[in-house]
């Protein structure tokens, strides 16, 4: 019995769990997932610091200062990043600091340089704005024994940052799944065989390349068994060392023609069948089970349906095993900028191409929606969500849209 899309979901995300944990290099760890947390062995910043270039002293010495009435203060020393104050503050002095020097002892008050005349041994302040401001307490971003990082966080940027400052030279993080390819077809070959597309006998199996790519981009390790012929016993040959992945996946072979045995010869290699249609299109030939033990995905060989079906199954079961908790891309409401029209109660899967107008988004379909027009795929940032019981949907309405992409945009589209 086919199974509604977040049916199929639930059941092979049931069927998946974060994989064993590895230690990496903070520096080597961008994309990775962090399996335990990370607590803070210091306070951050690990002592009250300077915001900002200026002059260290008390507010009260600086009350009402002006240009018309500067306040005048010797100048005891000057104190670098990486640098403390020799002997602290004295009242009635300032001390010149420089941004994420140490405060000195006695001082409440950062002035920031542009309010003086910049003097290194008597300083003219001429603006008491910041008075008893630009310090940054200690511990004001991290206590000790708070946590730095969550587990279960894809490490960005600024998580690679913040490790780094508690200490965390080495993390813990999920290993990355090593996924098999398996692509089958007699009519395929790879492009290296492209004099046979051009006799007009072969065509090339685009499919590799696209779900190397998208398999890569979630995350994984791709290991590529090639193309195979609509052969039984060299597809079983194929599928002999599947058990040092983590995860296979097949494209191709999974509907009900003549020549698609892909379902039969898994069940010859002792595969457990969980699932074998979802009602949607592109790509209700869906098939999922396990075969020793590792996850098997068979796609739908039709170019669109196998990167529809990958974004919607593939992807978070990855991301699953790379240890994330928030495996499905976010839906956003779209307006839709043309009629919209499904054939069947199915949920549909439109590419689109999501503009934003305004502040509001509107999303236009790529052209012809056929499951083998890959450029139609090329040129979506989005997947508009049509529900099965919506058979039209009128140009203005709201519908629900996945975002494929964080596209960029021009200098004139800028809106800051």
């Amino acid at each position: 019995m086919a199974l509604s899309v977040h049916e199929a979901s639930a059941q092979i995300l049931a069927a998946v769990a974060p994989l064993p944990v590895e230690r990496v290099r903070v520096a080597d760890a961008l994309g990775r997932v962090l399996a335990h947390e990370v607590r803070s062995p210091i306070a951050h910043p690990p002592w009250d610091n300077s915001s900002m270039d200026g002059y260290a002293l008390r507010a009260v010495d600086v009350a009402g200062a002006s240009r018309d009435t500067p306040v005048v203060l010797p100048v005891s020393e000057t104190v670098r990043a990486g640098q403390r104050s020799s002997a602290g503050l004295r009242a009635g002095c300032a001390i010149r600091i420089m941004t994420g020097a140490p405060v000195p002892e006695g001082a409440d008050t950062v002035i920031r340089v542009e309010d003086t005349d910049g003097g290194e041994e008597v300083v003219r302040i001429h603006d008491a704005r910041d008075a008893r401001r630009n310090i940054r307490p200690r511990g004001e971003d991290l206590d000790i024994n708070d946590v730095a990082v969550e587990a279960g966080t894809r490490l960005g940027p600024a998580h690679l940052g913040v490790l780094a400052s508690v200490g965390a030279a080495w993390v813990e993080v999920h290993r990355r799944p090593r996924v098999a390819i398996l692509t089958s077809g007699d009519e395929l070959v790879d492009v290296d065989n492209f004099e046979a597309v051009l006799r007009g006998d072969r065509i090339v199996s685009s499919n590799s390349y696209t779900i190397r790519a998208a398999a890569q981009l979630a995350g994984a390790e791709v290991v590529d068994l090639g193309i195979v012929g609509d052969d039984r016993d060299a597809f079983a040959a194929r599928l002999s060392d599947v058990s040092r992945c983590d995860v296979l996946i097949t494209s191709g072979g999974v509907s009900v023609g003549a020549f698609d045995f892909t379902k039969d010869v898994l069940r010859e290699l002792g595969a457990e069948l969980r699932l074998w249609r979802v009602k949607m299109r592109p790509g209700a030939p869906v098939g999922f089970g396990t075969l020793h033990g590792v996850p098997w995905l068979g796609l739908p060989g039709n170019p669109v349906s196998t990167l529809v079906t990958f974004e919607l199954f593939a992807r978070p079961l990855i991301r699953r095993q790379l240890g994330e908790r928030r495996v499905f891309r976010r839906p956003i409401a779209v307006r839709a900028r043309a009629d919209l029209t499904i054939a069947a109660p199915l949920t549909h899967f439109l590419r689109a191409i999501v503009d934003w107008d305004d502040g509001v988004a509107s999303a236009r379909l790529t052209g012809s929606q056929g499951s083998g027009l890959l450029t139609s795929m090329a040129r979506a940032n989005a997947l508009v969500v049509i529900p099965p019981e919506r058979l039209v949907v009128r140009a203005g309405e709201m519908v629900h849209a996945l975002l494929l992409s964080d596209d960029a945009v021009s200098i004139d589209q800028l809106e800051l």
